[in-house]
């Protein structure tokens, strides 16, 4: 049986040397359209075994000369690779890019009226994506490496999902914008708990990136729920759902679901933003919202224009989106930057009113700075349920007693203690209550204050310190044409 960490390591290491794919980035984009048709051929498999087994006729998904055991890895009757019918060098690349993906990138148009199948899966990922593998050889490679992978199992899979985690971790480390697509697992963990979301709810994600949220959701409910076949099946297609606007981001989530175990994810690629949230109706309602916005965005003025709220900031378009799409009684749990509980602009004074009024916010989780790898914004996770207005918010700042990074990342352990104090909200020397009148009259000001905790020195912003230094300056001169005058 293959290692399949050192399967991922020698596919990376051919990537590396290979002159179209040049960073983690391009690795992953390029190793899951591979893994993505070798996984399809197992559950084609899957599929043909039980009809099989129920007396039925079965057609493949796939035309017979774009299946996996034709072009990526035909066998002869020793079941070992056939060597005068295998694709290798430039032939390869030339039927990759001519030929399979054209002919993959149509079943879009051809099931455009069955958007939640496989089928129309297979035609949105490759419409968006291309082989950046230039040398055949170096294709031929990964191709025989992904071939050896077992899928069969669900203890293969639980492996294989696992390392695809750790590889859109690393492209999250990498820099560029790959950072985006990850949020540290332990926090989605945590999050999960606090929302506790139960079978037969609806969990939505609308800026879901590689689907970390969905993921670790489909996770906490498989462990819990009776294994009856009614449940089974809600949970794969009535149960998870997510919009992503990027591409590849939408690819990596694809295959990060699939890879967890369900079949047909329902993602849809599209710009969440680009909908006005005046149209959304309660049937496109959900009962639990999980989501990481992008900040630091700036929204053009006809994106502003489907929201109540206007603001070129993403991540508060997006609030004024999770709020609306959340039903009677539905719970929340966001990611935002910290300066959206204390910034004295109309839209963001504008918005917390409006979630303050609309939602319970009951939990707001201050978190320590490096918890995002390479951003360098401080965070709060907002915990909310929507219906009738906040009374009292109950403040947790986390500190991990360490400073974070790729060699420090945040763990579960360092989130225990938040989990445990939600359910009774306390007052400790980390966490502490403010009853909401409290903000009243001060522009519904949410900020961290830690009450509980001896104040520290306030660092001061840049602009007064510079002030402070003219002001020295200016006296200084006074001083010495003081002295000049004296001693002229």
């Amino acid at each position: 049986m293959p290692n399949f960490e050192q399967t991922f390591k020698n596919i990376d290491d051919l990537l590396y040397k290979d002159s179209g794919a040049d960073s983690e980035i391009d690795y992953i984009e390029q190793t899951s359209w591979v893994l993505f048709l070798k996984y399809l051929d197992s559950f084609d498999q899957n599929r043909a075994d039980e009809a099989f087994l129920e007396g039925r006729g079965y057609t493949p998904i796939l035309d017979e000369n774009y299946r996996w055991q034709k072009w990526a890895a035909p066998k002869n009757e020793k079941g070992e690779q056939d060597i005068h019918k295998v694709k290798t060098g430039p032939d390869l690349v030339k039927f990759v890019e001519f030929e399979l993906f054209p002919y993959l990138a149509g079943f879009k148009e051809k099931h455009i009226d069955n958007p939640k199948t496989i089928e129309y899966k297979i035609g949105e990922i490759f419409s968006e994506l291309s082989n950046k593998i230039k040398s055949g050889y170096n294709l031929r490679e990964i191709l025989d490496y992904i071939d050896e992978l077992p899928l069969g199992s669900s203890k293969d899979k639980h492996e294989l999902s696992h390392l695809y985690e750790t590889k859109i971790k690393n492209m999250g480390n990498a820099g560029r914008n790959g950072g985006q697509y990850y949020t540290p697992r332990p926090l989605i963990r945590a999050m999960i708990k606090v929302t506790d979301p139960k079978m037969g709810e609806t969990i939505y994600d609308a800026a879901c990136g590689s689907a970390g949220f969905l993921c670790e959701a489909y996770d906490y409910l498989y462990e819990r729920m009776d294994k009856t076949t009614a449940n089974l099946k809600k949970l794969q297609e009535q149960t998870l759902y997510g919009k992503e606007k990027k591409n590849l981001a939408y690819i990596i989530g694809t295959m990060n679901m699939i890879l967890h175990g369900i079949e047909a994810p329902n993602i849809v690629h599209t710009n969440t933003l680009g909908e006005s949230i005046r149209t959304i109706q309660e049937k496109d309602r959900y009962n639990v919202i999980l989501a990481n916005p992008p900040f630091g965005g700036k929204e053009r003025s006809e994106v502003q224009q489907n929201f109540d709220i206007k603001t070129g900031e993403t991540a508060f378009l997006f609030m004024q989106h999770f709020i609306k799409s959340l039903k009677a009684g539905g719970r929340a749990a966001i990611v935002i930057k910290n300066t959206f509980l204390s910034n004295t602009d109309n839209a963001s004074v504008a918005l917390r009113q409006y979630l303050l009024e609309s939602c319970n916010l009951h939990t707001v989780l201050d978190m320590p700075q490096g918890t995002f790898l390479g951003a360098g914004v401080k965070t709060v996770v907002l915990f909310f349920t929507k219906g009738e207005p906040t009374k009292n918010i109950w403040y947790y700042q986390l500190e991990a007693g360490r400073s974070l990074g790729k060699t420090n990342p945040l763990n579960d352990k360092d989130l225990e203690e938040f989990v445990t104090l939600q359910k009774t909200k306390p007052e400790t020397e980390k966490s502490w209550n403010v009853i909401l009148n409290e903000s009243e009259g001060s522009q519904y000001d949410l900020s961290v204050k830690n009450p509980n905790k001896p104040e520290e020195a306030p660092l001061r912003e840049p602009v007064l310190i510079l002030d402070e230094m003219q002001e020295l300056d200016t006296e200084t001169a006074d001083l010495l044409q003081s002295l000049n005058e004296l001693v002229g």
